[in-house]
């Protein structure tokens, strides 16, 4: 079976991690994977194993998803956009898929309408139409209006096979963030969160016992890190600090000058930090969907910052069904302050980790066999 996933991540990279994580499992189940990467190149990903094919990266302009950056970080053309349309249909078309994901459209990435429309329709002229389905988080960002809604089941009626939701149902359903109709809850599959197998402890006991602050792979967050500088002066525990960004070089410095003494414990993401969470005391982080899998699978002590520039409610809502483990503590933007801070952190370590035990991780297995059983349908 051949799968071909295509996504576009304009932020941070989590939805190509987890698109990732979906086609590894894929593979590991002894089927072909294509991702199809519109958002730029994420080194720090592990692709091993894996075919990734690079379209002309498209990035937004912060939090404003309707204005698109090209790979020099210049308003994209209509030139541009319509090269990438151009390499998406001649990529479906020359890969013939027997499996089509679309990660969040039709739900999200409106701006990339045209593009995806046009990937779905060269996917149905085929000899031999595959089965198309979209991949989505557990929480959307809710629609402002009615006709975004109305738009995007429009398209899953006409196009889609069914959407893979990759949430425990047990703790986030779609319709807390969704207007779920009658019409398409039949199309949805829960999956479980789609997580990587459990990391191992991380070789030479780095973070062991600190309190890591991380705020994702993009440049987001600096009041968090601004702010985690000045608890950490009130903590008698050692923190470290993780900073993305393009310009992660530059947010490193300044949070070293900030920090003083401190500073040498400031530095760039690490592709170890899932391991370095398993010995961890505490971690103070946003709230994505794939830190937030890292925090469910590691148990690790948490206080949650959720991403809310630009009216985001994703992670708020997200924050707000976590709020209600052990050892998981939640702080608005709005309150971020040093010794609040401080305080919340000693308040998790003290409730101790958690345990994984009943949650559903295996969202990517569970994938993969919704698909085989659903493609020996499609092709009856």
């Amino acid at each position: 079976m051949k799968v071909m996933i295509v996504v576009t991540h304009l932020l941070g990279a989590g939805h190509l991690s987890r698109a990732a994580t979906l086609a590894r499992a894929f593979v590991t189940a002894g089927h072909q994977a294509l991702i199809l990467s519109g958002g730029y190149a994420a080194p720090h990903l592990n692709f091993s194993g894996l075919s990734l094919v690079q379209l002309p990266p498209l990035a937004s302009n912060g939090t404003d998803f309707t204005c698109l950056l090209n790979g020099d970080g210049e308003i994209a053309t209509p030139d541009y956009l319509a090269q990438r349309v151009a390499q998406v249909i001649e990529n479906v078309r020359e890969s013939k898929p027997d499996v089509l994901i679309t990660e969040l459209f039709p739900f999200g990435r409106r701006s990339l309408s045209t593009e995806f429309l046009g990937l779905l329709d060269a996917s149905r002229s085929l000899a031999v139409k595959p089965l198309i389905l979209a991949s989505i988080r557990d929480i959307l960002a809710p629609p402002s209006k009615r006709a975004k809604a109305v738009k995007a089941e429009e398209v899953l009626l006409e196009y889609y096979d069914g959407v893979l939701v990759h949430s425990d149902p047990s703790i986030i359903r779609l319709h807390e963030s969704w207007p779920v109709s009658d019409k398409i809850i039949k199309l949805l599959y829960y999956t479980g969160f789609v997580a990587p197998d459990p990391a191992a402890e991380q070789p030479d006991a780095v973070g062991r016992g600190e309190v890591l602050v991380s705020a994702g792979s993009g440049s987001v967050g600096d009041a968090l890190f601004e702010c985690a500088v000045d608890a950490a002066k009130l903590s008698c525990l050692s923190w470290r600090f993780m900073v993305g960004g393009v310009n992660s070089n530059e947010r490193i410095e300044a949070l070293q000058r900030r920090a003083g003494p401190l500073g040498k414990t400031i530095g760039p993401v690490r592709q170890d930090f899932r391991q370095m969470l398993t010995g961890a005391k505490a971690s103070v982080s946003m709230c994505g969907y794939n830190t937030t899998m890292d925090l469910l699978q590691s148990g690790c002590p948490s206080v949650l910052v959720p991403f809310d520039d630009g009216g985001e409610v994703e992670q708020t809502l997200r924050s707000r069904a976590l709020s209600r483990l052990s050892a998981m503590k939640v702080i608005k933007t709005e309150n971020l302050q040093a010794d609040l801070l401080a305080s919340a952190v000693d308040e998790v370590t003290a409730a101790g980790p958690r345990s994984p035990l009943g949650l559903k991780m295996d969202g990517a297995r569970q994938s993969v066999e919704y698909v085989e059983k659903m493609i020996t349908d499609h092709r009856v």
